[in-house]
C-alpha cells in the first residue's frame, strides 16, 4: 500500500494532510479507494513508453518522442477546403485524446473486432471516466477525435512497431442535419496494423484509476508507464533525470523545472497505483518489482 493510502486509512483525509501528504494526491487516492466499479481498459504497450503532447502544438508541427525504447513520431493530418486547398488540422494533444484512444483500444480488445460503436457508447464510456458530454466538452472531444483519425503515426520499437499507420480507418464525424453540426459516425474501424500490435501488447488498467486522473494527462502518462513497466521488472531498475525528461519533458525548457512537475505528477499516479513501489533519488527513479495494478487497497467514503 502506498504511504499516503496507509495516512488516509489511518488518519482520514484532514489527518493526511496535516502529515504533510499532497493535496492532489490526497484528493486523487480518496476518490480511487471510494470508487465501486472494476472495469478494466486497455492500451497498446507503446502508449505506454512515449504519449501524445499535452498542449496544443502549431496545426503543421510534426511531434516526436526518442526513450531508450521507443521512438514515436506522429504527422499531423490535413482537411478538403473549397476549391483545392487543404488546411492542416495538428496532432491529437491533452486529456481528452488519451481517453478517446484509451476507448477505442479497449473496446476493440473487450470485442475482439477492429470496428468500434461511436455514438451512445463513446458518450456512455466518457461519461463512466467522469467526463460530460455537452457545450465544451462535446467541442474538445469532436477537435481530438478528428484529429486523431487523421494524423498518421511510427512507432520504432526494437521488436517491431508501426510505420506511418492511421489509429483508424475513416474520420469519426459525418456533417448532420442543417443545425445539429458534425455528428459521430455510427462505427469506427481500426486501422488492421494498429489493431494487430494491439492485439499483440495490450497494458490492462483500471477503469476507476483513469476515472480518478482523467483531468490530468502527465498523471494519465505516468500511470501507464508505472502499468507496463513495474510488474515484469525482476530487479530493481533506476532511470535518470535525464531519460525521464526525454520521455515526459517535452513541454518543459529546463530539466529542473520538469523535474517539479514530473513529482507533483508522480504522486497523483501513484495514488491510483497503491502496489507501486518507487523510491526517488538525486539520480532520478528506482523502479522496483510490483504487483500489476489491481485494487490493492480497502475502499473508504470520501
Amino acid at each position: 500500500m502506498g504511504t499516503v493510502h496507509k495516512l488516509i486509512e489511518d488518519l482520514g483525509r484532514h489527518g493526511a494532510l496535516q502529515a504533510g501528504a499532497d493535496r492532489r494526491a490526497v484528493e486523487t487516492a480518496i476518490a480511487y479507494m471510494s470508487d465501486e466499479d472494476t472495469g478494466i481498459g486497455f492500451l497498446y504497450s507503446g502508449w505506454c513508453q512515449a504519449a501524445l503532447p499535452h498542449k496544443k502544438l502549431a496545426d503543421d508541427q510534426v511531434w516526436k518522442v526518442k526513450t531508450e525504447r521507443v521512438t514515436l513520431v506522429i504527422e499531423p493530418g490535413r482537411a478538403n477546403l473549397p476549391g483545392d486547398d487543404m488546411k492542416w488540422i495538428g496532432v491529437p494533444y491533452g486529456s481528452r485524446a488519451r481517453l478517446i484512444l484509451l476507448y477505442l483500444q479497449s473496446e476493440a480488445l473487450r470485442t475482439q473486432s477492429r470496428d468500434i460503436e461511436l455514438g451512445r457508447s463513446l458518450h456512455a464510456w466518457l461519461g463512466r471516466l467522469g467526463i460530460p458530454i455537452g457545450g465544451k466538452s462535446f467541442k474538445d472531444v469532436r477537435e481530438q477525435a478528428d484529429r486523431l483519425s487523421r494524423c498518421r503515426l511510427t512507432f520504432h520499437v526494437k521488436s517491431g512497431g508501426l510505420v506511418n499507420q492511421n489509429i483508424v480507418d475513416t474520420a469519426m464525424f459525418v456533417s448532420g442535419p442543417e443545425g445539429q453540426g458534425d455528428l459521430f459516425i455510427e462505427t469506427a474501424r481500426l486501422s488492421e496494423t494498429f489493431f494487430e500490435q494491439l492485439k499483440k501488447h495490450p497494458v490492462p488498467l483500471e477503469e476507476a484509476a483513469l476515472r480518478a486522473i482523467s483531468n490530468n494527462s502527465a498523471a494519465l502518462d505516468i500511470y501507464c508507464w508505472l502499468a507496463y513497466r513495474l510488474h515484469v521488472l525482476p530487479s530493481d531498475r533506476p532511470v535518470s533525470w535525464q531519460a525521464l525528461y526525454n520521455q515526459f519533458g517535452s513541454s518543459y525548457a529546463r530539466l529542473a523545472h520538469f523535474k517539479i512537475r514530473f513529482l507533483e505528477n508522480l504522486a497523483v499516479a501513484t495514488a491510483v497505483y497503491p502496489a507501486a513501489n518507487i523510491g526517488v533519488d538525486e539520480r532520478g527513479l528506482i523502479l522496483r518489482p510490483s504487483r500489476p495494478p489491481v485494487r490493492a487497497v480497502a475502499r473508504v467514503q470520501p
